[in-house]
């Protein structure tokens, strides 16, 4: 019951700012066109390790670009290195700045991040994160968890196969034999 899930396919010091910026997204909804620039906060120690990375999944700058361009950041998207040069992509991407933060880095191993939006009208937005979602302090609902096995089982399953199989694991319990499993978990 104190079990931790990734929310999102990446690095870990990357899990607080996407959080933080879909929590932004939310909430005060806007396009790309308006957007002037982004700043990350996070410990010291984990924006080195995903500093303009040239692995998409481990670089903080690539996947907040995702994030702001697709919405949400898919594991698809996540370890598409070839979209590390997409124009789109890049464009936002330089207005993502990747601030190592002392005060943060004292709190660790807690992977705090402080997400900033400002945009071209002046507004600006904060968000903080404490604890990432999915871990065992702010868990991820039935609806979050089925999303996230969806974008991991279906290229390989099938939309109606993965559905069936999230299905069938959410009520478990009253399955009478569990290798009914078996044929849900293969291709073909």
């Amino acid at each position: 019951t104190r079990t931790n899930i990734k929310k999102w396919s990446v690095g870990s010091p990357i899990q607080a700012p996407l959080d933080a910026l879909q929590l932004i997204r939310k909430q005060h909804p806007f396009d790309l066109d308006q957007l002037q620039q982004v700043i990350v906060r996070v410990g010291t120690s984990e924006a080195h390790i995903v500093d303009n990375r040239d692995m998409p999944d481990i670089s903080m700058q690539h996947m907040m670009a995702v994030m702001l361009v697709d919405g949400t950041a898919s594991f698809k998207a996540a370890h598409d290195r070839a979209r590390m040069q997409d124009p789109a992509i890049i464009a936002v991407r330089s207005k993502v700045m990747l601030v190592p933060d002392e005060g943060l880095q004292r709190l660790y191993p807690a992977r705090v991040a402080i997400v900033e939006v400002i945009l071209r009208n002046g507004a600006h937005y904060t968000q903080r994160i404490d604890a990432v979602r999915g871990s065992a302090e702010n868990p991820m609902t039935s609806d979050e968890v089925a999303e996230k096995a969806r974008d991991l089982t279906t290229p390989f399953l099938g939309q109606n196969k993965s559905s069936r199989l999230i299905d069938a694991i959410f009520s478990i319990e009253k399955m009478p034999d569990i290798r009914r499993l078996s044929p849900l978990l293969q291709r073909g």
